[in-house]
């Protein structure tokens, strides 16, 4: 399929692979929770505000919108949440796109999904380790230095004093003191700043994301359930990105402020839709102009998605040979020439969207 050119870089790439993050690495989430505790995170939910910039959009630029559209639509499997996964001699299995967020919009399945859910006999998730918290900090504690700073560096020594007081007050706001979290590598940081207040308020309560949920309802209906990755994994994945572009990541995603919250309700209301490639047409054709890092977002999606995705597919494989079961991965994971459902496809199963 001919691709249209993207539309002009308008905004850092590196704040938007903060985006890619928060909704690829299923580990975040818990990452986020550790920290919370450790800052004392306030008991009450706050409101969530943020706003859908589509809705904005359609008022102050519906030309652009249209655009935007027009681009989206040249994305391979753009469209869609949950596919069925078929192969001549194997008992069908479902692909599902999740996101790793608490919010009850997100945490509810469609009438489909949730009917592939329930008829399947195994369900696998990204991870499992997650689900012993125990084990989940054992393993992050083997390799310390993938998570924190085991040298005399600080997070304050690498950002100008501007930045760091930004920085400061950022963590503050969330209740984390500075100190606390000084030897942290700045991708952990970056995931606490650049969720909305609500969401970080709701995972410290323990609310669940929705691959979680999905999990523990597996394991209570005597469901088998695996993983495609581990911990480690997905921390060296992120642990191996160049500290320069983490930095400028984290700093490029404080400057964006309240916006990373009409972010997040975006991808959230574009979530329902099953629009996944509206994601990224729509973030570089409307956030603020940033300095471009082309070279540094491609390392990013080679090494945080395309790369994991092969994985992912050669794990997989096993167990969709037994038939009946049910995937549920991050939803980017899911689009693309690159993405699970065109792997899939090329490991020979016939994969069609199930949901519209």
């Amino acid at each position: 399929m001919k691709r249209l050119p993207a539309i002009a870089d308008r905004t850092a790439l590196t704040a938007l692979a903060l985006v890619v993050a928060l909704n690829v690495l299923f580990l975040i989430s818990f990452v986020v929770v550790t920290l919370l505790a450790m800052g004392k995170a306030h008991a009450e939910a706050p409101a969530c505000k943020g706003t859908d910039m589509l809705v904005a959009l359609q008022k102050s630029d519906p030309a652009l919108l249209e655009k935007i559209k027009l681009e989206a639509a040249q994305t391979v499997n753009g469209q869609g949440l949950l596919w069925k996964l078929e192969k001549p001699g194997e008992k069908p299995s479902f692909l599902f796109g999740t996101m790793h967020m608490t919010d009850p919009r997100v945490t509810s399945l469609t009438p489909a999904a949730q009917k592939a859910f329930d008829a399947a006999d195994t369900v696998v998730i990204e991870t499992t380790e997650v689900l012993d918290q125990a084990k989940m900090m054992a393993a992050i504690m083997k390799e310390p230095d993938l998570t924190m700073f085991t040298d005399g560096t600080t997070l304050t020594s690498l950002l100008s004093p501007e930045d760091a007081a930004t920085v400061d007050k950022a963590l503050e706001a969330r209740g984390i003191p500075p100190a606390s979290v000084a030897k942290m590598k700045p991708w952990m940081l970056s995931a606490v700043v650049a969720l909305p207040a609500c969401e970080l308020a709701r995972k410290a309560q323990g609310a669940p994301v929705l691959d979680i949920k999905l999990a523990k309802d597996a394991e209570a209906q005597g469901k088998t359930l695996e993983g495609l990755e581990t911990i480690t994994d997905q921390l060296r994945a992120m642990a191996s990105l160049p500290l320069d572009f983490h930095m400028k990541g984290l700093v490029e995603t404080l400057k964006l402020g309240d916006r990373m919250d009409d972010v997040t309700e975006t991808m959230i209301v574009l979530y329902q839709k099953g629009e996944i490639g509206m994601f990224w047409p729509l973030f570089r054709a409307v956030l603020p102009s940033g300095e471009s890092d082309d070279a540094g977002y491609a390392d990013f999606e080679e090494t945080m998605v395309t790369a994991r995705n092969r994985v992912m597919v050669e794990h997989a494989e096993p167990i969709l040979a037994r038939g009946n079961a049910f995937i549920a991965v991050g939803a980017l994971h899911l689009p693309g020439d690159n993405g699970l459902v065109e792997l899939f496809r090329k490991d020979g199963f016939t994969v069609t969207v199930a949901d519209r």
